[in-house]
């Protein structure tokens, strides 16, 4: 898969046209979302993921600060996906039980 360098050091864009962190297998994204959904810090981001260098991680924070509308609309898009498959899938039999029992 061929990757475009950005301004950023540690971002490429991938054969999709995705942000990714160079070097991980990871998406801007993801970690943008995890920042968000859990209020990390870069530095408790590293912790989460040794893997990934600070450098890297203030980077890809740094392309979705710059990147904020278009990567927001990715995330929308992708949290529609997931609403979508939890609509089109039959709950497991104990949620489904514990429906049925006015229990959640």
């Amino acid at each position: 898969m061929a990757l475009v360098a950005t301004r950023y050091e540690h971002v490429v864009l991938n054969g999709e046209n995705v942000p990714v962190i160079a070097g991980a297998n990871m998406k801007v994204v993801e970690l943008v979302l995890e920042k968000m959904a859990y209020g990390w810090s870069p530095e408790e981001l590293h912790f989460q993921h040794p893997y990934l260098t600070l450098g890297q991680i203030h980077s890809a924070l740094a392309y979705y600060c710059d990147h904020q509308e278009e990567l927001d609309r990715d995330i929308e898009r992708r949290l529609e996906r997931v609403d979508q498959i939890q609509q089109a899938i039959e709950p497991p039999p104990l949620v489904a039980r514990l429906q049925a029992e006015g229990l959640i």
